[in-house]
């Protein structure tokens, strides 16, 4: 099937998905995450959001779920403040939450450059389904530069 045609579906006719919708987001430029320095070594802070939103690129219909981020700080902590501001920005933004997550874990990254970092996104059901996304740094086998393949 070409990713042009349509679909029937119970609500009419839906487009299939395209490169457009999978790519959507991705690039979109957030506020910064600010940070400040770290006076402690060897803890982990874990921070929980439990009222992300989001929209879906193909639809346009609202996605919501619970992030939760955990690192291990060296020289730099997240500030909250500039990080909810960050999250909130999600909300009119239209991404698959599987991008999301990996967005997110990339621009933490790049922000705290922490010994590690984990993120999970945690989805209301969607269809029945309820959806959990994994993501780490560095990536199991030692890969540590932060980013995309």
């Amino acid at each position: 099937m070409v990713a042009t045609e349509a679909v029937a579906t119970r609500g009419g006719m839906m487009p299939e998905y395209t490169e457009e919708h999978a790519k959507a987001g991705i690039t979109a430029k957030m506020p910064n995450l600010k940070v400040w320095p770290n006076q402690y070594p060897g803890y982990v802070i874990t921070t929980r959001y439990p009222e992300y939103t989001s929209m879906c690129p193909k639809t346009g219909l609202p996605d919501y779920g619970t992030i939760t981020i955990q690192y291990k700080p060296r020289k730099a902590c997240i500030e909250l403040k500039s990080l909810k501001m960050y999250l909130l920005a999600y909300r009119d933004l239209g991404i698959f939450y599987e991008n999301a997550v990996n967005k997110m874990l990339h621009d933490i990254v790049q922000a705290v450059q922490p010994e590690w970092c984990v993120l999970k996104g945690e989805f209301t059901p969607r269809g029945g389904l309820n959806t959990t996304i994994f993501a780490r740094w560095p990536e199991r086998g030692g890969r540590r530069k932060p980013g995309r393949k």
